[in-house]
């Protein structure tokens, strides 16, 4: 047995619809402007190569299904924005998959949401710097349970959507990602050798906005229910 200076912390697990198992998370991938219009809200037109940021596995807020998580607002930000995102599971790695094969290494699907400090993902982006004072701080990724591939099929569609105190404020389907998932599992897995665990949040529609304390968000995509989320 080894014997650590101090306890290990904790494996990040999500749930999963349906199992009493549940789904250790390794590394957590963010793919960036990857949906048509956003990549015009965000002054990005075509089809430039993806690219990708990280958020730290223990940044995740786990969501129990039926349940609304609370996310507290997090400090040095008067600009906190909300980002609504199907997520994929890796259920097996490898390197350099093609983009053929890459639906045989998807797990499962979860929403969630990557809560971004756009003030200060902006000054980075300004001076060069890279972006994890906005994008990787703590509760800054809420997620809802899996749901298995092997219960939802392969996704390449269905409408994503969010609300805000009820109003809704994105709305898509997911046929209007400009680097579909097969094709950004492939291209990822050229940049790193992915494994059993990584988690894909694979862009967000048009239509990110600010939120306050007391807001509350709920989002959804065809077929996998709600994420509920407050700003407390």
């Amino acid at each position: 047995m080894t014997n650590f200076v101090f306890a290990p912390t904790e494996t990040v697990a999500l749930p999963i619809v349906g199992s009493v198992q549940k789904f250790p998370v390794r590394r957590v991938y963010c793919v960036g402007r990857n949906y048509v219009e956003h990549a015009k809200e965000m002054g990005f037109t075509g089809r430039e190569d993806p690219f990708f940021f990280n958020k730290p596995a223990d940044a995740l807020l786990v969501i129990e299904d039926g349940t609304t998580g609370e996310m507290p607002y997090p400090p040095k930000t008067q600009d906190l924005h909300h980002e609504m995102e199907l997520v994929v599971a890796i259920g097996r790695g490898g390197r350099d998959i093609s983009v053929e094969e890459a639906n045989e290494h998807v797990f499962g699907y979860a929403l969630g949401l990557d809560m971004t400090r756009r003030d200060l993902q902006g000054e980075a982006k300004k001076l060069g710097r890279p972006w994890e004072v906005g994008k990787a701080f703590d509760f800054a990724g809420p997620i809802g349970p899996i749901h298995p591939v092997s219960k939802t099929g392969v996704l390449s569609q269905g409408a994503i959507s969010l609300d805000v105190n009820g109003e809704q404020r994105q709305n898509s389907d997911l046929e209007k990602l400009i680097w579909s998932i097969p094709e950004s599992i492939a291209y990822l897995s050229g940049l790193f050798e992915l494994k059993a665990g990584d988690l894909i949040f694979t862009g967000t529609p048009e239509g990110v906005a600010a939120v306050q304390k007391g807001d509350h968000l709920v989002g959804r995509f065809s077929g996998l229910g709600e994420l509920s989320v407050k700003i407390v």
